[in-house]
């Protein structure tokens, strides 16, 4: 039936079927969602591997959260596919989760969100006024530039036979605080009144806070500035962390000292920025700037330091291993964890992988133990998959890269039989340092003065 005056009392009632276009990292717990508020799903992902394991209800992503919720076949209410012709004439509300990657020479990669919205707009029915919403990222002027154009090639309608609208995802990947369920959201709607059923709708699959915004370019605008301001924030303490080693300065010292002002916002420096957010949103933005005429530098030199830091730190390795009379080609490195963010096995954008690569480049062998990572695919290649990190032997240095809560709770009076001679690189400045030095080991942190030790 797709939109009509009668849409309000059908979200109450659940009578909508909600089609899920791209059943990945957002798009399986966004179906997920609105199946357990009680309406009908039908989803769409070109991966016949996703949907071969959906239909056995097997969880096809990196999240755990998802391992034991995936309906089973036989239920009415939740239909999977490759092909979306077959979903796309059955829903109500279409909303595409595509990935919106960027490329080699880092510019938007907007192929999937044409590609999704091709295969809607040629398996809508007309007239019905199914309402298509657009959740991945963009910078603002997308979902016009892109899919009106699309409805124009196929003679279709926005406000007859399609409603267009917009509603960035937030949540974040294996963070039960901060799932689909309970993230605050903000819609965007060429249609006023349809915006504002949408607004109905998503209540129902989140407890936070839900807003119309007005324009769909508001909303998609939203998003880009929400990321890029994080990328800023963390932009300037990966910086921080440069200097204040030079100056003989702790930056952590630094840090709590100014964080005891009331309006001091605390971050805190990292090997570097992974996932498909940060790294990925400002560059959209800097491209959409570039195209208007208006300039973005201080959104591009902190994307500069960012990417920066994997080979900082790899440049700090080589100074630590000359510190302790090891040459570079002789030394064996064990990295702890693979993974962008703690407590998942999500590698996208993973500074892992270019420290790996630099410290390689250097002539150093590299291993690596990430206890959350079941098939490494290529990634491999960069650096040797171990299974446990006891199970090595002649580690010269060992670099904390992830912040999983496992590493916290290694033995590391076992871990000092693996290794030529004890030495910690902290990355994520969260090891027990008097611990730590109290049972022998050597540990440098990011940020603090190399030569200190």
């Amino acid at each position: 039936m797709g939109w009509d005056s009668t849409f309000a009392a059908r979200v109450a009632s659940r009578d909508l079927t909600i089609g899920i276009i791209g059943l990945g990292y957002v798009g399986l717990p966004t179906a997920l969602g609105f199946h357990d508020a009680g309406f009908r799903v039908r989803g769409a992902d070109v991966s016949q591997r996703t949907i071969s394991m959906l239909e056995k209800g097997q969880n096809p992503g990196d999240d755990p959260q998802h391992d034991d919720v995936i309906p089973q076949q036989q239920d009415g209410r939740w239909k999977i596919t490759t092909d979306t012709s077959v979903a796309v004439p059955e829903c109500d509300v279409v909303i595409v989760t595509v990935p919106t990657p960027v490329t080699s020479d880092q510019r938007p990669d907007l192929s999937m969100v044409e590609a999704a919205g091709a295969a809607i707009f040629d398996s809508i029915l007309p007239e019905k006024r199914t309402i298509v919403v657009l959740e991945s990222t963009v910078y603002p002027g997308v979902t016009r530039e892109i899919w009106g154009r699309l409805l124009e090639e196929r003679g279709l309608n926005e406000g007859s036979d399609v409603d267009l609208a917009y509603c960035p995802e937030r949540f974040v990947p294996g963070d039960p605080e901060h799932g689909v369920r309970q993230v605050p959201r903000v819609i965007g709607a060429t249609d006023s009144e349809v915006g504002g059923d949408l607004v109905e709708l998503y209540r129902t699959l989140t407890s936070g806070d839900v807003q119309f915004v007005g324009q769909i370019e508001v909303a998609e605008a939203a998003k880009v500035v929400e990321n890029v301001q994080r990328d800023l924030n963390i932009a300037l303490v990966n910086e921080l962390a440069r200097i204040f080693p030079q100056l003989g300065l702790d930056v952590e010292d630094v840090l709590n000292a100014a964080a005891t002002k009331w309006n001091f916002h605390r971050y805190s420096p990292g090997i570097g920025v992974g996932g498909h957010c940060i790294p990925v949103d400002p560059y959209y933005l800097i491209q959409k700037a570039s195209e208007a005429g208006a300039p973005a530098e201080l959104i591009t030199a902190a994307r500069a330091v960012n990417h920066s830091m994997p080979y900082n730190v790899a440049a700090d390795i080589v100074k630590i291993l000359a510190v302790s009379g090891i040459q570079p080609s002789d030394a064996k490195i064990m990295l702890l964890g693979w993974a962008y963010k703690p407590g998942v096995g999500d590698v996208r954008g993973t500074p892992a992988e270019p420290l790996a690569q630099s410290l390689k480049t250097a002539g150093m062998d590299v291993v690596t133990y990430d206890p959350y990572i079941e098939n490494w695919g290529e990634l491999g290649s960069l650096a040797q998959p171990i299974a446990s990190p006891y199970d090595c032997k002649d580690v010269d240095m060992i670099i904390l890269v992830t912040a999983h809560p496992d590493f916290l709770t290694l033995d590391w009076s076992k871990m000092k039989g693996i290794v030529r001679q004890p030495v910690i690189y902290d990355g994520r400045r969260v090891l027990d340092n008097l611990g730590l030095e109290a049972d022998g080991w050597t540990l440098f942190r990011l940020g603090a003065p190399i030569l200190e030790k």
